[in-house]
């Protein structure tokens, strides 16, 4: 069975092809795509049609930038009741881990991370889009992805975020000036995958106007609306890290009793799902480190607590593998994202 996306996801598309001398609602009735189902919240459609309309489109109407001009009308409302969780995240690096999470809720087909720099520079990270089966994306569904990311991220920003590069996995379609031009940065093509590189910091900046309420209910909705495909059991375990972190015992031991099961068959449970006791541990520590560190002015150590480690060292040495400064470096740059 092919895999769904939100029929949002080409919300705008027919009236870019009707400005484009195109018939927009004729171009989705070929395949079988009601021109309503678009502006819904609830609507899918296959994931393959989604990308032969986006390569249809482009190659009858001779717009080989589609997918860049899409994203340009879009924004993260496409994403439906995520829009809310992401929006209302405390920093950047809160709002790419609930994309990250829940972005099974928009298409169980694409997948956005954060990785190491592909380029291998210090002070840099690449955030990756890609898809989760075995055939590539089409080239303009990987340009409307990845440059709707790049827009989301722009517009809870309030502009320009320091973009280093973009590296995509195909030729370029249209002039690279198009790429340039939409993405502000330098564009590299014929990469292993498409990513924004990105600085370090980014991950710990608040993002203006977020609101905890507003985030926790978004958070309830798809928790209780959207059970994950195949990520039960990690999203439980992640929950659970997050309500124990600091206050009760993160051992796998402790998790495993809480979901009556023993240590061993959540590990293998969990290495069924692409990940590991240990991998979700580190992140629910990077999450909450900062957003103790950028968001409060608690002392150091009572942070190193609250995060479940033993010594500030051991917090020190996190903070420079996840955000690639030290603790105080990282409150300072919060406090003046000038420095």
């Amino acid at each position: 069975m092919d895999s769904m996306v939100r029929a949002a996801s080409l919300r705008g598309l027919p009236q870019l092809v009707d400005g484009l001398g195109g018939d927009g609602a004729a171009l989705l009735a070929r395949f079988r795509v009601p021109a309503p189902a678009l502006d819904s919240d609830d609507a899918v459609i296959p994931s393959p049609a989604a990308g032969r309309i986006l390569e249809t489109a482009a190659a009858e109407l001779d717009c080989p930038d589609l997918g860049l001009r899409l994203a340009g009308q879009q924004n993260a409302t496409v994403l439906g009741p995520l829009a809310l969780a992401i929006e209302n995240s405390p920093t950047f690096g809160a709002a790419l881990e609930t994309a990250n999470r829940f972005l099974f809720v928009h298409s169980p087909a694409l997948t956005v991370s954060q990785i190491p720099d592909p380029a291998g520079r210090p002070g840099v990270v690449g955030l990756l889009y890609r898809g989760t089966e075995a055939e590539p994306l089409p080239p303009q569904v990987v340009d409307l992805g990845l440059g709707l990311f790049h827009r989301i991220i722009v517009l809870l920003h309030g502009g320009p975020y320091g973009l280093r590069s973009v590296h995509l996995p195909h030729a370029p379609l249209a002039p690279v000036g198009s790429y340039t031009a939409f993405f502000g940065a330098d564009v590299r093509f014929d990469r292993p995958d498409a990513v924004l590189r990105v600085p370090g910091g980014l991950a710990s900046m608040a993002v203006p106007g977020g609101n905890q309420v507003l985030r926790d209910i978004a958070v309830d909705y798809i928790t209780s609306h959207f059970p994950a495909p195949g990520r039960s059991v990690s999203d439980r375990v992640h929950l659970l890290l997050s309500q124990a972190l600091g206050t009760s015992p993160v051992e796998v031991g402790a998790i495993a009793r809480l979901l009556r099961t023993h240590p061993r068959t959540l590990q293998r449970r969990l290495a069924a799902e692409g990940t590991t006791f240990e991998a979700i541990l580190d992140d629910v520590r990077r999450v909450t480190a900062a957003r103790l560190i950028t968001q409060t002015d608690l002392p150091l150590s009572q942070v190193t607590a609250m995060v479940g480690l033993a010594e500030q060292s051991a917090l020190s040495r996190a903070a420079r593998r996840w955000f690639g400064v030290s603790p105080r470096e990282l409150r300072a740059t919060a406090a003046d994202p000038s420095r």
